[in-house]
């Protein structure tokens, strides 16, 4: 059920679940892929575990740093991670009216040989949603989730 403060991207992926979970959860693959394209990211944390944290820096072309944050609240391998996530210190106009208390769930699920990732952003409110929304958070996912396709397809050619 979507409610009217959440925003939900699907993407189905040429790939089974397995490396598209390692591509999520190894900070090795994360840095390879996170961030829409033009982007580099550190992961600077990726503690994945009930109560650990994760903290990574996007890093765009003109060199400007975006840090997000956030505590996993779930881990179910193979299948699903809830976490917090938040725009972190240092985080370019962090006294705008940026949106806070944001939970993000990821689904992982196999449909017949391929690879499906629900990503479903959840906003305290409707106006942190619309806020979000305005930001290009859409266009940005969307971005990313093509950067991981490509990644996912050179880890499928190089077996990894």
């Amino acid at each position: 059920m979507t409610r009217s403060r959440d925003i939900v991207i699907t993407r189905s992926f040429d790939a089974p679940c397995a490396p598209l979970w390692r591509a999520w959860t190894d900070p090795q693959h994360v840095a390879q892929w996170w961030g829409p394209e033009g982007f580099t990211t550190h992961v600077e944390e990726l503690e994945l575990r009930e109560g650990g944290v994760w903290r990574y820096v996007m890093v765009g072309e003109d060199g400007a740093e975006y840090p997000v944050s956030g505590v996993f609240r779930e881990v179910v391998p193979q299948r699903r991670i809830v976490t917090t996530d938040e725009f972190d210190e240092g985080y370019p106009d962090e006294d705008a009216d940026l949106p806070r208390g944001l939970v993000v769930t990821c689904e992982f699920e196999a449909r017949a040989g391929r690879a499906q990732l629900t990503l479903r952003i959840a906003h305290p409110t409707e106006e942190d949603r619309r806020k979000h929304e305005e930001m290009g958070v859409v266009a940005g996912w969307n971005s990313s989730l093509d950067c991981l396709e490509e990644h996912l397809d050179r880890m499928q050619a190089s077996g990894a």
